[in-house]
């Protein structure tokens, strides 16, 4: 697994991709917390964690298209499926690499609020908990991008199909307008992940709904391991 990780951060870095999705997590982030926070004088910075929310549910299958898709391309997934490590070590090195990349996008946020913090009592309970919600939604959302870039050998497909699931997960519950039984709707309300997301933008933390992102994240990785095992043994 190590080696895995490894090698898709230096991989990362070789091309630009890690580079630009740093970058442009900075630009945006930079810019929302001057446009929500330091422009007004407030002290909330939870207007930059959900501008950041929507920027990452784009930039985020940027970052996992190649992750799959590129080895399928070139066909040296054969080689990583006959290499002496477990396919769940495989998944998971993929998995860590890109979220790895995501999270040094993520932390600069945390030290808006540091910055906010001398200016006026900073409500920390709220910083971290749009942190923790953008982390646990940023897994979802890379485990999606590598289920969806072990699929295709097309890094472009990958993209634009990872952002299709994501749109996806977010607007599930607007399904509940359109289906008149109240029990599906139940079940529709209770898989919804913005509304999850959502409480803990207001410094609700929630052992369920932490559960409950960690083990959408890890339905992702399992579906990915499944596809791998089916292609070893085709």
């Amino acid at each position: 697994m190590l080696a895995v990780l490894k090698r898709e951060l230096s991989a990362y870095f070789k091309a630009p991709v890690g580079y630009v999705f740093v970058a442009a997590s900075f630009l945006f982030s930079g810019f929302f917390f001057w446009s929500f926070s330091l422009s007004s004088g407030s002290t909330d910075v939870s207007g930059v964690f959900q501008g950041m929310f929507y920027v990452y549910m784009i930039f985020v299958p940027i970052l996992t298209m190649r992750l799959m898709a590129e080895d399928n391309r070139q066909k040296t997934d054969q080689l990583l499926l006959t290499a002496p490590v477990s396919l769940f070590g495989l998944v998971f090195g993929k998995f860590l690499s890109a979220y790895v990349i995501f999270l040094l996008g993520d932390i600069i946020m945390l030290i808006y609020g540091v910055v906010m913090s001398f200016f006026g009592a900073a409500n920390w309970a709220m910083i971290f908990g749009n942190f923790v919600a953008l982390a646990l939604v940023g897994a979802i959302f890379v485990s999606s991008g590598l289920f969806i870039s072990t699929l295709t050998e097309s890094q472009m497909i990958a993209a634009i199909g990872s952002f299709a699931l994501n749109l996806t997960l977010m607007l599930i519950t607007t399904l509940t307008s359109v289906i008149p039984w109240k029990v599906v709707n139940d079940i529709i309300v209770s898989l919804s992940i913005f509304d999850r997301y959502y409480e803990f933008t207001e410094g609700i933390f929630s052992l369920s709904n932490t559960f409950f992102f960690l083990s959408v994240t890890v339905i992702f990785m399992f579906l990915t391991v499944r596809v791998l095992e089916k292609r070893r043994w085709a």
